[in-house]
C-alpha cells in the first residue's frame, strides 16, 4: 500500500479530567444512524459523515473510543455455526484497518478511508481512541487456522511446558507470548504505527 500522509492532528489534546468519551462500534453506530446514506453505513466514511460528527459535537463528546478496528476474522467455532465475529476481538493483522469497513475497490483504500475518518473527527476537536487487543489472535488454539503468526514462528504464542500446545490464559485458545522480544516488538511497533501513521 502506498504511503499516505497521517491524519490532521487534533487541535487540542485534553487532559483526561476534561475528556468525555463515547465508546462505540463503528459498524453498528453508522448502520443505525438515520442521516448516514445507505451506501456509507457500516464504514469509515459513514463515521466521518458530517451528520455523525455534528451529532457527537452536539452531545459534547471530546473523544470517540472505537471497539476493535484492526483486521479480524471470525473464530473457527463461530464460522462453523454460520455466525460472524461482529465485535472484532480476534485480530488477524495488527497493522491494518478492517477492510470490510472501507470502500470496495483497490487494495489499501481502507487505509485512506480510516485516515479521512480520523481527520474529520480531529477537525471537530474529537480525539480518537482505539480498543486494541494484543493478548490473543484469530488463530485460536491448536485446532485453529494457521493464517498469520503461527505460520511464521511458534514463539509468538505461549506454549505449554512441552512446547506442543497453546497455553491459553485468555479463554480464546491462544495467548500472545509478550515475554518473547519478537512478540513484544510486534506490539510496540503496532502501537507506534497507529499513533504516528493512522
Amino acid at each position: 500500500v502506498a504511503d499516505t500522509p497521517p491524519p490532521i492532528p487534533v487541535v487540542r489534546r485534553r487532559p483526561m479530567s476534561e475528556t468525555i468519551i463515547y465508546e462505540t462500534h463503528l459498524k453498528g453506530f453508522t448502520q443505525r444512524h438515520p442521516r448516514v446514506p445507505h451506501h456509507m453505513r457500516g464504514t469509515y466514511a459513514g463515521m466521518a459523515h458530517p451528520a455523525v460528527v455534528q451529532y457527537l459535537v452536539d452531545l459534547g463528546v471530546t473523544a470517540v473510543e472505537f471497539l476493535p478496528l484492526h483486521t479480524f476474522l471470525p473464530e473457527r467455532f463461530v464460522w462453523e455455526k454460520g455466525l460472524t465475529n461482529y465485535w472484532g476481538y480476534s485480530t488477524l493483522g495488527f497493522f491494518a484497518p478492517h477492510g470490510d469497513y472501507g470502500p470496495r475497490g483497490e487494495i489499501g483504500e481502507e487505509v485512506i478511508a480510516f485516515k479521512n475518518m480520523v481527520t474529520a473527527l480531529h477537525k471537530a476537536g474529537i480525539e480518537v481512541i482505539l480498543d486494541v487487543v494484543y493478548n490473543h489472535t484469530c488463530e485460536g488454539g491448536n485446532d485453529g487456522p494457521t493464517v498469520s503468526m503461527r505460520g511464521i514462528d511458534t514463539d509468538y504464542y505461549r506454549l505449554t511446558h512441552h512446547g506442543t500446545e497453546d497455553y491459553d490464559v485468555t479463554g480464546c485458545g491462544n495467548s500472545l507470548n509478550t515475554a518473547h522480544p519478537m512478540a513484544r516488538r510486534l506490539v510496540l511497533d503496532s502501537l507506534r504505527y497507529w499513533v504516528t501513521e493512522m
